[in-house]
């Protein structure tokens, strides 16, 4: 590769798989991107039409100038820090057991999320009965597809106020075969109770407050939807709201799963008490934060 991306070198020149993939890290790194060897793997991979592992089996591989040129256009928009999940369009979730179509109509889902759903699937019921789940706001539809993917028993009701996040949806969950019921709903306004109430209602909403998320990163910034992104003043109104609104859509006993964001943990416990909700309790991602909080419905 030459030296700048855009730019080609005076003299072809043969590179290797290995030659590729260091030069693309070593310029990812001075870019001072946060991860330049792994976006560099997926980038390359990419070009080349091939898994990522299959990488270092083709290390003394020569790459023709199609593939090359491939990769130098990925590089410039990796550059311009758009997210490597908006330029592959996908993003594993679940310990990578769903591979879910992603674009800028939605947030890439991020793995501390994998933390609620593996705590909502650990209180699931097993019953003769219907089970109803319900995620609210889900965008690519993360939540409800992990949970319909590990419960194919369990009826999955998803909701967004975006048409555009439900288009992305719907069409994850076509393509992975996973039943969905999409709703296009302001939070829980037009979410029908069924008979016997949600026995789960999970929910990762925007919780950036407002005034923050000019600091984020410029991939968040510039690419992801600031509809999904911004919280209010202390991030926490849409929570807020959903707290109020969720008691009449429960099943006795059954519990509200909250992600939210760093510093939030309290005043989310202090809300679900004033509600009602008992039996409160917190976990943490992998970096210490608060992340998750869930309270049961008596």
């Amino acid at each position: 590769m030459p030296a700048d991306a855009n730019t080609r070198p005076a003299r072809e020149k043969l590179w290797t798989v290995a030659e590729l993939l260091q030069w693309t890290c070593d310029r990812f790194t001075r870019e001072g991107l946060d991860e330049p060897r792994t976006d560099a793997l997926h980038l390359l991979s990419q070009a080349l039409g091939c898994e990522r592992m299959q990488i270092y089996l083709r290390f003394d591989q020569q790459v023709d100038e199609p593939a090359r040129a491939t990769l130098r256009d990925l590089i410039r928009r990796r550059l311009a820090r758009e997210p490597v999940a908006y330029i592959a369009g996908k993003r594993g979730f679940h310990a990578l057991g769903l591979d879910l179509h992603v674009d800028p109509r939605v947030l890439i889902p991020r793995p501390e999320t994998e933390h609620l759903v593996d705590w909502l699937l650990s209180g699931l019921p097993f019953a003769p009965s219907p089970v109803h789940v319900l995620d609210v706001g889900t965008g690519s539809g993360a939540i409800a597809l992990a949970v319909k993917h590990n419960r194919r028993d369990v009826h999955v009701v998803a909701c967004d106020h975006s048409d555009d996040a439900l288009a992305v949806a719907r069409d994850n969950a076509t393509r992975l075969g996973l039943e969905l019921e999409l709703l296009r709903s302001d939070l829980l306004a037009s979410v029908p109770r069924p008979e016997a109430g949600f026995d789960a209602i999970a929910a990762n909403l925007p919780y950036i407050p407002t005034a923050d998320i000019a600091g984020l990163q410029p991939e968040v910034v510039r690419f992801e939807p600031h509809l999904a992104l911004d919280g209010g003043p202390d991030g926490l109104d849409l929570v807020r709201r959903l707290i109020h609104d969720a008691p009449p859509l429960l099943a006795p006993g059954a519990h509200l799963y909250l992600e939210i964001g760093v510093g939030q943990a309290e005043a989310t416990r202090a809300a679900l008490a004033q509600r009602g909700f008992i039996d409160i309790a917190t976990r943490r991602d992998l970096a210490g934060i608060e992340r998750i909080v869930a309270g049961t419905w008596p």
